[in-house]
């Protein structure tokens, strides 16, 4: 039987996440060895596939991987068929809509996004048929030359929002980074998915009390 294989976020996410693994017990070192290798090996036996952050459900959902660490936003846009044991409390964010300050937007807005599927329906539920467009980065441009009247995407300071005449007219749900599990995985390998989450879930719950206290 191939080890354990975790599919991890490269960048950000996964700064923040090494710290729980630690805590956690697993020897995190491998993940951060200078070399372009994008499957590392744990002295443990533990395999790390290092991974874009949009990419980790699909190997996880294909059985590539048995667990990975992914964002909420990714998971609401895709509807991926994944177990979700464990959420870390890392990588915390709002999914958001937002337009120019002082604005109105018309009765059938026209909403730039990276995430159509939770935009049309965010905006469906409150009886909105909006035009939506895809959009892959710089969100916030969209209003500012008038390709879109709103924008729904993820913020966390809302810095960037203020920077460019941008306002949250309305929240509409939390985001953060949680542990994902193939189904198929999740019942088979129980004996060593179980205490892995165990001690992820003891390492959250320390490194929450840190920070209230």
């Amino acid at each position: 039987m191939r080890p354990l294989t975790v599919a991890v976020p490269k960048g950000r996410v996964l700064d923040k996440l090494s710290p729980l693994l630690g805590r956690a017990g697993i020897d995190t070192v491998p993940l951060f060895a200078d070399d372009r290798k994008l499957i590392r090996e744990t002295s443990a036996g533990m395999r790390f596939l290092l991974l874009k952050p949009d990419d980790v459900p699909t190997y996880v959902e294909y059985g590539a991987a048995d667990l990975g660490v992914s964002g909420r936003d990714v998971l609401l846009e895709r509807r991926y068929d994944l177990y979700q044991p464990l959420d870390l409390g890392i990588g915390r964010c709002r999914m958001v809509v937002a337009g120019l300050e002082g604005a109105r937007a018309p009765a059938v807005p026209r909403v730039g996004t990276k995430y159509p599927r939770v935009a049309t329906e965010h905006f469906a539920s409150r009886g909105v048929h909006a035009e939506v467009i895809f959009l892959q980065s710089s969100v916030e441009l969209a209003p500012l030359v008038g390709l879109a009247d709103l924008i729904v995407d993820i913020v966390e300071t809302g810095g960037t929002l203020r920077d460019n005449g941008l306002v949250i007219r309305e929240e509409i749900c939390p985001i953060s980074s949680v542990v994902i599990a193939n189904r198929a995985a999740f019942k088979l390998r129980r004996g060593e998915i179980d205490p892995l989450l165990a001690a992820l879930r003891s390492a959250v719950a320390t490194s929450q009390e840190q920070q209230s206290g």
